[in-house]
């Protein structure tokens, strides 16, 4: 592990004299690929330079605790300080150790996220729509920003399905684990007899697609145009604005009809279909790597149930590891860091454990 810290500290060192030389006016280009491999790096290398202080200035505690003639309080001192530095040196470690896991490529991409109503009828509808603000509430905590592509409304705050693009610093990062089937179980208003009932809706986390990852040959579409349809004013039935894209060799098929603009409609049907080509290329190549490995999205893992919201209860749990909170309430708010930070957890540890198998 230490040589390759001292590998990775010695590309920092070089990425750093690189773009001393080079500056935005000079060479764009140049200039924001080595920002770019300095700040994926930087973290990892202030840890580790953080930890060869740690355990100087250990080594230095140590030789005073053994040191002769030394006055025993002072010893005793020493000996507590070198006790917190040999826990800090600890957890450094492990901090090391998850920063040199082979890397995510989407984690610092955008989403587009899609939620949609499952089985359960009006009541799936809801939750829908109540995932979708507690996912709204998150980014807003989060400082990012969120785009609705396209949404189908069933009733007074009751979803169909919504398509969101959500921008900011490692979105997919974060959301990566929240793609699957979450189920509700609750009393919804209408019951008079109390009964609980269950329902369902289905979370799709994609990570934004660029022009660069997905070239699509303008052959493969048919563009079809039609009149909008619901509100929107004067122009709704009255102008073909509303836009519906297929994907001939996929046959997938995206329609937007939420902007007044044509243009603007197909640029957001475009950005929504190579999100959704992309997820099929990714996991076109997972499944040639190793078959039995597979991501939460665009796996069959998606029909399955990940996550039950009980609010009788106010229980959540997350079947895939087995996490319980006693916090619906607030994750509903928004509040969903302790969730994220514990998969993220579960899963990294996965991967610690697999490569140490391995090596």
């Amino acid at each position: 592990m230490l040589d390759k810290l001292n590998a990775v500290e010695a590309r920092y060192d070089e990425l750093m004299a690189l773009v001393s030389t080079v500056t935005v006016q000079s060479n764009p280009n140049k200039y924001r690929k080595h920002t770019k491999a300095l700040s994926e790096i930087q973290g990892l290398v202030e840890t580790y330079r953080e930890y060869k202080a740690v355990v100087e200035e250990a080594a230095q505690a140590h030789e005073l605790t053994e040191g002769t003639g030394e006055d025993p309080e002072f010893q005793e001192l020493a000996r507590l300080e070198l006790t917190a530095l040999e826990q800090r040196r600890d957890a450094l470690i492990a901090e090391l150790k998850v920063l040199l896991l082979p890397k995510d490529q989407n984690d610092e991409r955008n989403v587009v996220l899609e939620i949609r109503a499952g089985t359960g009828g009006d009541e799936a509808g809801l939750f829908a729509a109540d995932l979708f603000r507690m996912y709204l509430r998150f980014a807003e905590n989060q400082g990012w920003r969120v785009e609705v592509l396209s949404s189908h409304e069933t009733g007074v705050g009751s979803l169909k399905e919504i398509v969101a693009l959500i921008e900011g610093q490692r979105v997919y990062s974060r959301l990566k684990y929240e793609s699957g089937v979450h189920r509700v179980q609750r009393v919804p208003a209408t019951e008079a007899s109390g009964r609980i009932h269950t329902s369902t809706a289905t979370v799709a986390v994609l990570p934004e697609a660029e022009e660069v990852d997905i070239q699509i040959d303008p052959k493969d579409l048919r563009i079809d145009t039609f009149c909008s349809s619901g509100p929107g004013g004067q122009s709704v039935n009255t102008t073909y604005s509303a836009v519906r894209i297929t994907h001939l060799p996929t046959n997938l098929v995206v329609s937007q009809q939420d902007e007044k603009s044509q243009i603007k409609n197909k640029a957001k049907a475009m950005k929504v279909l190579r999100s959704r080509l992309y997820e099929i290329e990714m996991k076109r190549q997972q499944d040639e790597i190793a078959q039995d490995r597979r991501t939460q999205v665009g796996s069959g893992e998606r029909a399955e149930k990940i996550r039950t919201y009980n609010f009788s209860q106010n229980r959540v749990t997350d079947h895939r590891i087995g996490f319980t909170t006693h916090r619906l309430s607030q994750m509903l708010d928004g509040d969903v860091n302790e969730m994220i930070n514990t998969l993220s957890t579960h899963y990294q540890s996965a991967q610690l454990r697999k490569d140490k198998i391995a090596t």
